[in-house]
C-alpha cells in the first residue's frame, strides 16, 4: 500500500508496516498483553487512517505515531495506548539529548566553547569537554528530579558543574602542614616528609594538583606562610650545618657573625627558589587529564615568625618578577590577609609585608586582600581563608568552626531579573516568586547532597584517601563519605540583582537609596532562609554571590528569548556578577565600596568586590592603599583592585597596550591581555563573548 516514510532527519526510506506491529505488541507486553494477532489488526486499522489522511501521500514517523495512539484510544485499548505513548516520549526525550548533545560537541569541536576562562583548547582539554557534555545530558534526562532539571534548563535557576553533579564535589581549603609532615601517597607511592623548603615548596604545588584530579573546584591553602615556614627553619639548620662542615673541611677559621650571614644568604636563596618553583609549577602542572592547570590559592600574611614572613616576603618578589619573560602569573591566587595589630598599621609588625603585597597587587593584579577584622570573621581570629573567585567555608553546623579540610560541595544559582520580570513591578508577586525558587534551589541543592554523602571514600584516592576532609580520618575505604561531607557547605547562589532591582523599581541600586534598601532586604532575606534550611536539615546551607562566568550570558539569552528586549535589564550582553553594581556605570570609586560593602556580611558562602583603575597603579601606591582601607573601614570580606595587563609575549614589556603593536619591541600579534574574571585571572581571548562584551564596558571608577 505504502512505499516510503520519511524519517525526522528528512530522509526517505522504505516503509515497513512489521515495525508498526512490533511497536503495539511491545506496548501491549508493558501492560501484561501477549496477543500478536490483536497487534496485527490494529495495524491495519492503523494504514487504513493513513491513507485517509495522506490519500497516497509520503507522510513522516510522527505522523504513524500520531496514527497508532488515535487507533488504540478509539479501540478501546487504554492501557496499551498508555504505554505507547510514555515509550514514544521516552524515545524522544532520548533523541532530543542526543541531537542537543551532538550540537553542544560540534561546538567545542569549533573551539567557541568558553564555559570556563581557564581551560584550554588542548586535544585533552577537547574530550574533557565532550564527556562533560554527555554527563550534563544524562543528569538532566536520567538523574535529576524533573521539576529540577527543568528549572535549569528553563533558565530559572542553575546547578553549577552540572557534569560533575553526582562524582564529587566542588572545593577544599588542604590541611598542608599536616600532610608535609605525615607525608602522603598520591597513587603512585609514598611521599617522605621534605627536609628542604625546595622539597616542600615542590611537594606542595603536587598536593594541589593530586587533589583537583578529584574535585572540579578550587584547591587552596589556609595558612601558606605559616605551613611553609617551619621548612624556612629546618633549612636555616640545614644550610649551617653544610657550611661549618664545608668549613671545617677546609681548615679556616671564620667569625661566627660573618659565618651566620652566610647562612642567612644561603637561605634566602634557597627559599626564594623554592618560591619562583612553586610559582612555575601552579602555572605549567596539569591536571584533570591535562585540560588545565589546578585552580589554587594560598592565603598569607599573618604569620610573624622568621619562617612565615620569609615565605611571605619570597613568594611576592617572585609573583612580582613574573615567568620566564616576566608574563603576569595566572596562578596561583593569592589571598593575603589584614589584619590590625599584625600588619594593617606601620607600627605592626607586618606591615612591610602588606606594603609589599601592595606593590605586587599594582604589577600583578593579585593579591587579593582578605579583611580578618571584618565583623563577620573577626571572631574567628585569623583562621577565616578565601578561595580563588570568593569562596568562603568557616561556621559548621556539624562540627568545629574552622576553615582547613572543608570547601563547598556545591552551588546553584537563582536568576534574579527573571523574577524581577515576572513580577512586573508588584513587589508582593516578586516575594511570592523568590520564596518558590529559594525553596526550590535548596530543595536541588538537597538532593545533589543525598547523591554525594553516598559516594565511597575509594572513589577519592586523594581527598579521603589521604584524609584530607573533616572527620574522613574516622573512615575506611568502603564506607560513604557522609561523616566527613556533612561539614562542608551547600551553597544557594543570585546573579543579577542590579538587573532585578530595574526590573521592580526602574532603578539599580547605585542610582537610588530606596533600590539599595531593597536590594538589602532581597539578599537578607536569602541569607535568613539559608539559615532556616541549615536548621531544619542539620546542613551548612549558606548563601554565595555567585561567581558568573558562562553563566552570565546564559540566563540573559534564555530571558531575551522568552520575554524580549526590556531596557535596562536584559538589554546586554550579560547579567551582573551577583550584587555588583552594574560595570557600566559611571560610579565613585569610594561610593561603590560603600554601597557593595554590606553584601559582604549577607553572603557567607563568599563574596567579592573589585574597583576598576585605567592602569597599573604603581607609581601611587598610596592611592592604591586608600582604597584597600576603604574596603577593610567599610565591612569587606574579600576585594580587590583590576586594571588591564598587558604583556609582549616576545619581550615581556607590561603596560596598557592599545594596539597589536608592542611600545617596546615593535612585535606585531603577540600581545597576551590578562584580565580578572570572576575573582581568577585569565587572558581576555580565553573569555566567553558574554564576558568579553562585560569586559569591554567595565567604567573606571577612579583616576590614579
Amino acid at each position: 500500500m505504502f512505499v516510503a516514510i520519511r524519517k525526522r532527519d528528512g530522509r526517505e526510506v522504505e516503509f515497513n508496516d512489521h515495525k508498526i506491529t512490533q511497536a503495539i505488541f511491545k506496548a501491549a507486553q508493558a501492560v501484561g498483553g501477549e496477543d500478536r494477532q490483536t497487534a496485527m489488526e490494529l495495524t491495519i486499522e492503523v494504514m487504513k487512517l493513513l491513507k485517509e489522511r495522506f490519500n497516497g501521500n509520503i507522510f513522516t514517523v510522527e505522523d504513524v505515531q500520531d496514527a497508532v495512539e488515535k487507533i488504540l484510544i478509539e479501540k478501546g485499548h487504554a492501557k496499551t495506548a498508555k504505554a505507547y505513548i510514555l515509550y514514544r516520549h521516552k524515545r524522544t526525550d532520548i533523541r532530543e539529548a542526543r541531537s542537543a548533545m551532538m550540537d553542544a560537541v560540534e561546538e567545542v569541536l569549533k573551539e567557541t566553547n568558553r564555559e570556563n576562562a581557564n581551560v584550554g583548547n588542548s586535544p585533552s582539554a577537547k574530550v574533557l569537554q565532550i564527556s562533560e557534555i554527555a554527563s550534563t545530558n544524562y543528569y538532566l534526562k536520567r538523574a535529576i528530579p524533573p521539576k529540577e532539571a527543568q528549572a535549569h534548563i528553563n533558565g530559572d535557576i542553575y546547578i553549577h558543574d552540572l557534569s560533575w553533579y553526582g562524582k564529587t564535589l566542588t572545593c577544599l581549603q588542604i590541611p598542608l602542614a599536616r600532610l608535609l609532615r605525615e607525608g602522603f601517597n598520591n597513587g603512585h607511592g609514598y611521599i617522605r616528609p621534605p627536609k628542604s623548603i625546595k622539597t616542600a615548596a615542590a611537594l606542595a604545588a603536587i598536593i594541589l594538583q593530586s587533589n583537583q584530579n578529584d574535585q572540579h573546584g578550587g584547591q587552596s591553602f589556609a595558612y601558606f606562610d605559616r605551613d611553609m615556614g617551619y621548612y624556612v627553619e629546618l633549612e636555616y639548620a640545614r644550610q649551617e650545618k653544610i657550611i661549618r662542615e664545608q668549613i671545617k673541611k677546609l681548615g679556616v677559621e671564620v667569625e661566627e657573625e660573618k659565618l651566620m650571614e652566610l647562612v642567612q644568604e644561603r637561605v634566602d636563596d634557597e627559599v626564594y627558589q623554592a618560591m619562583e618553583g612553586f610559582v612555575y609549577n601552579l602555572n605549567t602542572m596539569h591536571s584533570r587529564a591535562g585540560a588545565q592547570v589546578p585552580f589554587s590559592s594560598i592565603n598569607l600574611g599573618t604569620d610573624t615568625t622568621r619562617g612565615g614572613r620569609m615565605v611571605t616576603q619570597k613568594l611576592l618578589e617572585a609573583y612580582e618578577k613574573g615567568l620566564g619573560k616576566g608574563e603576569a602569573p595566572i596562578f596561583p591566587n593569592i589571598c593575603f590577609k589584614i589584619k590590625d595589630g599584625v600588619n594593617y598599621d606601620p607600627a605592626d609588625p607586618n606591615y612591610d609585608l602588606f606594603k609589599l603585597s601592595m606593590q605586587v597587587a599594582c604589577k600583578r593584579l593579585f593579591p587579593n586582600f582578605s579583611f580578618q577584622d571584618s565583623s563577620f570573621n573577626k571572631s574567628y581570629d585569623d583562621e577565616v581563608a578565601y578561595m580563588g573567585c570568593r569562596t568562603r567555608v568557616i561556621a559548621n553546623v556539624n562540627g568545629p568552626a574552622v576553615t582547613e579540610g572543608r570547601g563547598n560541595l556545591s552551588f546553584t544559582s537563582i536568576n534574579l531579573p527573571r523574577l524581577g520580570i515576572r513580577a512586573k513591578k508588584d513587589l508582593s508577586r516578586f516575594w511570592q516568586l523568590l520564596d518558590e525558587t529559594i525553596e526550590l534551589g535548596i530543595e536541588q541543592l538537597k538532593t545533589r547532597y543525598d547523591v554525594q554523602k553516598n559516594l565511597k571514600v575509594k572513589d577519592f584516592p586523594f581527598l579521603m584517601g589521604q584524609k584530607l576532609y573533616l572527620d574522613s580520618e574516622k573512615l575506611a575505604d568502603d564506607d560513604i563519605i557522609e561523616e566527613a561531607i556533612k561539614h562542608g557547605t551547600l551553597s544557594l547562589g543570585f546573579i543579577g540583582l542590579a538587573e532585578a532591582l530595574v526590573a521592580l523599581t526602574g532603578k539599580h541600586h547605585g542610582e537610588s537609596e530606596e533600590a539599595q534598601a531593597l536590594g538589602l532586604s532581597i539578599i537578607g532575606h536569602m541569607r535568613r532562609k539559608c539559615d532556616e534550611a541549615s536548621q531544619k536539615y542539620g546542613l551548612n546551607f549558606t548563601l554565595l554571590a555567585t561567581p558568573a562566568e558562562g553563566l552570565s550570558g546564559k540566563f540573559t539569552a534564555k530571558d531575551k528569548k522568552l520575554f524580549g528586549i526590556i531596557e535596562g535589564v536584559n538589554d546586554k550582553e550579560w547579567y551582573t556578577n551577583s550584587f555588583h553594581i552594574p560595570v557600566d556605570y559611571k560610579i565613585d570609586a569610594f561610593k561603590k565600596i560603600k554601597l557593595e560593602a554590606p553584601y559582604h556580611k549577607l553572603c557567607n558562602a563568599g563574596h567579592i568586590s573589585y574597583v576598576e583603575l585605567p592602569s597599573a597603579p604603581t607609581h601611587n601606591l598610596e592611592a592604591f592603599e586608600a582604597i584597600i582601607q576603604a574596603m577593610y573601614e567599610a565591612d569587606m570580606g574579600y576585594a580587590a583592585v583590576n586594571f588591564p595587563v598587558d604583556i609582549c609575549k616576545t619581550c615581556g614589556f607590561n603596560g596598557v597596550i592599545d594596539t597589536e603593536v608592542c611600545p617596546a619591541c615593535g612585535t606585531e600579534g603577540n600581545i597576551s591581555r590578562v584580565r580578572r574574571i570572576t575573582g581568577y585571572l585569565s587572558t581576555l581571548d580565553m573569555f566567553n563573548d558574554a564576558k568579553k562584551a562585560e569586559e569591554k564596558h567595565r567604567v573606571k571608577h577612579m583616576e590614579i
